[in-house]
């Protein structure tokens, strides 16, 4: 049973693709956070340009939400290039892939989204093209079949990933930078959030924007659209403005505790606590038990369920940690010892 959720970090639609579109930063200069990865992708940028060549492959993965489309955007801006965006699923048959191939020109980004979903058809088509700069077709058929080499330009393929263990060796070995996108701190988002305050023309306090960024799951997705869902309650109960307390009082209205969980969050957790005894129990059963997906709670869920220390992962299982009782009000039980070992 799908949900929309205020705290997904999953894209909600074109509408609020086309506002963090109008908010993101365009250089290196301009990106906040993620400053290992930055400074990884600035060398390789700045050494390509040196070159004359193309940057390496990039591979980006990691929590969605984080800024992986944005990061082909400004690895394209620093190289003045064009960028060509696509994803995984819509990619169904060569000709789509031979077609965007095709119509590269040299230098140029090409930005493939959920990458892992990629079919073992255009994943064959791509390595040739990723490698050698070229792309093999077959005309006709049968015994008029023959096979065609078609040339392409120089280019980059930045793919993007929230499930890096379902892309196939071959794939993942043909990428020269493979990166990964860690959770922001509440620092960060707030250096985020104040310059997108600005850019709304949004009046704020330092305290209402701190509260924001502390309970946006390390996410700058989720950052502004908490920030819109406070700004829009502001300006129908609060003159427009974002105070500490109004701030405040909108999350509460969505639902959203003071630790950055939701219903679905707490759900989970209860059910783990309440069903299962805290765990350790497969994700599967958790799922079947709330009546949702088992990939929504993997993808979308879990990660920042185990990034907070709410959950733990075990070879037998998810478990609830003492955390996630004392934030339930719950009393806790020490599992019995079991042998569990933590997944790393």
């Amino acid at each position: 049973m799908a949900r929309e959720r205020i705290i997904s970090a999953t894209s909600t639609g074109e509408e609020e693709t086309r506002f963090n579109y109008a908010l993101r930063p365009e250089r290196f200069a301009q990106y906040v956070g993620q400053e290992p990865l930055i400074r990884k992708l600035s060398i390789a940028v700045q050494a390509a340009k040196a070159r004359k060549e193309p940057v390496e492959h990039v591979l980006l993965h990691g929590p969605p939400g984080l800024g992986k489309t944005t990061l082909a955007h400004v690895v394209a801006n620093e190289m003045g290039a064009k960028v060509h965006v696509t994803s995984g699923p819509v990619l169904s048959k060569p000709a789509d892939m031979v077609g965007i191939l095709n119509a590269l020109q040299p230098g140029d980004v090409l930005f493939i989204d959920e990458i892992h979903r990629l079919s073992a058809v255009i994943e064959e088509y791509l390595y040739p093209a990723m490698e050698d700069f070229k792309v093999d077709i077959t005309l006709d058929s049968g015994a008029h079949a023959r096979s065609v080499t078609i040339p392409l330009p120089p280019f980059t393929l930045i793919g993007a990933t929230t499930r890096i263990g379902l892309i196939t060796g071959p794939m993942r070995s043909r990428f020269g930078l493979p990166l990964h996108l860690e959770f922001y701190d509440p620092a960060s988002l707030e250096k985020i959030l104040r310059a997108n305050a600005i850019q709304m023309k949004v009046e704020s306090e330092a305290a209402a924007i701190s509260e924001i960024a502390r309970r946006a799951r390390g996410t700058p997705r989720v950052a502004n659209r908490l920030l819109r869902r406070v700004r829009d309650y502001a300006s129908v109960e609060a003159d427009h403005k974002l105070t500490l307390e109004v701030t405040k009082a909108a999350l509460k209205l969505e639902g959203i505790d003071d630790r950055g969980l939701d219903d679905l969050d707490r759900g989970l957790l209860r059910i783990l606590i309440d069903m299962y005894n805290g765990g350790p129990a497969g994700m599967e059963a958790i799922a079947a038990s709330m009546g949702e997906e088992s990939e929504t709670l993997v993808d979308v869920v879990e990660p920042y369920l185990l990034q907070t220390g709410f959950l733990i992962r075990t070879r037998q299982g998810r478990r609830a940690t003492k955390l996630a009782y004392d934030h339930l009000g719950l009393k806790y039980n020490p599992p019995a010892e079991s042998g569990d070992e933590l997944f790393t």
